[in-house]
């Protein structure tokens, strides 16, 4: 008799193992009805899950079995909510909490007290990427120091040079950051990557350059006395259907540390918006590594959509990485299919884990600088978390003439490999440098906020030989100066000795109503020699109301990153300004990237106690 239960139990259990997932879609809104972005949605006793996107949607994988979910944000209290069959869910969080909930998921039911759920049935909801939300220890993420840039005497040095950047690794890094409920690391924060992030509205170059430069001068909102000297270069835009054809190469890490969800399952569905914009013209080559790299996928047309995401859905996770290894067989497809006249890139999506094959960085970096020379660019894609390798990504994709990005959700692909996808992958100008002097009639001294890995000596700027940073269609690079004006006392500058054999003024014209002059240096993306233009800018200040959305949202994402690396230089910064200030300047915001920033300036604001009694 026993035996029979048994058999029935074991059938009963097979049957029900059978029965398959369901998807549970839904909104989250906050008392006021507004979108919240950044919410845990997790099963009740589990870790699985996923966020909610920008505009407060959620897509959830769960067993035919779960009868709830656990909604967390810093700021709210959580909430757990049962889900039916057929559950599309509208949750609303409405009592901000006043002590901070830890985003640990636990098997036990939540308080519920003060808060209301709503269920409404509707026909469809937008899916996003159902990933993995959990704590994860960043103690083994590396990532490069970052010595910020202090104030420099004009009379000393009046000449300063960086290359541009167009990466926007560390924004969306930053962002995984705080809606996992953790304060980033400070040298994971880069603030001029977190500006240039976002799109800025400049003047499209209409000369015979294809970049065009703009300045606006105005006060320091959190150093009184200062003024802030906002600088805007804007890449032409090219129309996807003029682009030149792409030759391809998907170097893709299948190595056991990209087994998590928000690793290679993202990367797969990164990958798949990309190819959706491929046109026949364009060819596509996959290779895998781990252990020991192979080719997944030969050039094949653009246009074979369904064999190139086929090929994507075969990728498994498993084993070492030879990193290097993959680079080598990648570089020679992209070598052996090379279009004389096209776009020719490696794409390297990793955590950056490289931990077998040509693993020595600077052997790895020779090898991408001949690359690059041979008209071979490199960009890559950063994914996932506890053990990445901001610090090995950033500095290959730097040597290869290409972008790094990271992405941490479906929504970052979409705007890598579909929003953006000239400025992604076609290069406008290449080794773009930008050399300011300053009249040490007007300034007495200045800092550059950010751009410290980006600093280059004086003389470099007319070295055609030195690599900079290069800038695709459509591109924007927007660089903020903190000067201090010629007679303004402040603690930033100590005492400098004046200069015994150089002029009174250090050879300035005192007459000169220019503050400062610009200059910029590029390349044609097919030159070796580099092209000089320059734009001086007016000792004019304007007050900061009156400035452009673009000065104003720009300042407010660097006082963010002041804030969020405990600047030494963050003056009078506070959240709570930061958020006034994004909120006046968000003009369309299409996409909803400047309500999002607001969003997580909230939740840095929640999680910092040092500014707990300043909101």
């Amino acid at each position: 008799m026993k035996s029979r239960v048994f058999i029935l139990l074991a059938l009963f259990l097979s049957a029900f193992a059978l029965i398959p997932d369901r998807v549970i879609k839904g909104t989250v809104t906050d008392g006021s009805n507004a979108p919240l972005a950044g919410v845990s949605v997790s099963l009740q006793g589990g870790v699985t899950g996923t966020v909610t996107d920008r505009t407060g949607h959620f897509s959830i994988r769960v067993p035919n079995v779960a009868r709830a979910l656990v909604f967390r944000k810093i700021g709210y209290k959580a909430l757990t909510v049962p889900v039916a069959s057929d559950s599309v869910l509208w949750v609303k969080l409405i009592q901000p909490a006043h002590e901070l909930d830890e985003l640990t998921v636990t098997g036990q039911s939540l308080p519920q007290k003060n808060m209301s759920v709503g269920f409404e049935r509707v026909a469809s909801a937008p899916s996003t990427f159902s990933g993995m939300v959990m704590q994860m220890p960043h103690e083994t993420e590396s990532y490069k120091p970052v010595n910020e840039n202090g104030f420099l005497s004009v009379g000393q040095q009046p000449v300063t040079t960086f290359s541009v950047d167009v990466d926007r690794a560390a924004y969306s890094n930053v962002r995984r950051f705080l809606n996992n409920g953790q304060m980033p690391p400070p040298d994971a924060v880069r603030i001029e990557e977190m500006i240039n992030y976002f799109d800025y509205n400049y003047t499209q170059p209409a000369g015979e350059h294809p970049i065009s430069i703009s300045a606006e001068t105005t006060d320091s909102p959190w150093n009184q006395g200062l003024k802030l000297v906002h600088i805007g270069l804007q890449a032409k835009t090219v129309s996807t259907e003029n682009l030149p054809a792409s030759n391809l190469v998907f170097l893709i890490d299948v190595s056991g540390s990209m087994a998590n969800p928000n690793k290679l399952p993202l990367l797969k569905q990164a990958f798949k918006l990309l190819a959706d914009q491929l046109r026949s013209e364009d060819k596509i080559s996959i290779v895998a590594y781990a252990g020991s790299a192979g080719l997944v996928l030969p050039a094949t047309s653009g246009s074979e959509k369904k064999l190139i995401k086929d090929a994507l859905d075969k990728l498994e996770a498993g084993g070492s990485t030879a990193g290097g290894e993959g680079i080598e067989l990648a570089y020679k497809l992209a070598k052996d299919n090379f279009l004389s006249k096209g776009n020719n890139r490696v794409i390297l999506a990793t955590d950056g884990d490289f931990n077998v094959g040509i693993s020595n960085e600077s052997e790895l970096q020779k090898l991408i600088e001949e690359k690059r020379k041979a008209g071979i660019f490199l960009s890559v894609m950063g994914f996932g978390m506890g053990n990445y390798k901001d610090s090995h990504v950033e500095t290959l994709a730097d040597k290869g003439n290409g972008n790094y990005a990271y992405i941490d959700n479906i929504q970052e692909a979409r705007k890598e490999f579909v929003q953006e996808f000239g400025g992604t992958l076609f290069t406008i100008a290449k080794d773009v440098k930008i050399q300011i002097e300053f009249n040490p009639a007007h300034v007495q001294a200045y800092r550059l906020i950010g751009y410290e890995n980006r600093a280059l000596r004086n003389d470099e700027f007319h070295d055609d030989k030195k690599d900079a940073g290069d800038m695709g269609s459509g591109h924007t690079v927007t660089a903020i100066y903190e000067i201090v004006p010629k007679g303004v006392t402040t603690t930033f500058i100590g005492k400098v000795d004046a200069l015994k054999y150089q002029s009174k003024n250090g050879g300035s014209t005192t007459d000169s109503d220019e503050m400062m002059t610009v200059k910029v240096r590029y390349k044609k993306p097919d030159s070796e020699k580099s092209v000089l233009f320059d734009l001086p800018v007016k000792a004019t200040s304007v007050d900061f109301d009156k400035c452009s959305e673009n000065l104003r949202f720009a300042t407010a994402v660097a006082e963010f990153g002041l804030l969020l690396r405990g600047s030494e230089f963050k003056g009078a910064a506070t959240y709570s300004d930061v958020i006034r200030r994004a909120r006046s300047a968000f003009g369309k915001d299409e996409e909803g990237y400047r309500s999002e920033f607001v969003q997580l300036v909230k939740v840095a604001q929640s999680l910092d106690g040092s500014q707990m009694s300043r909101k």
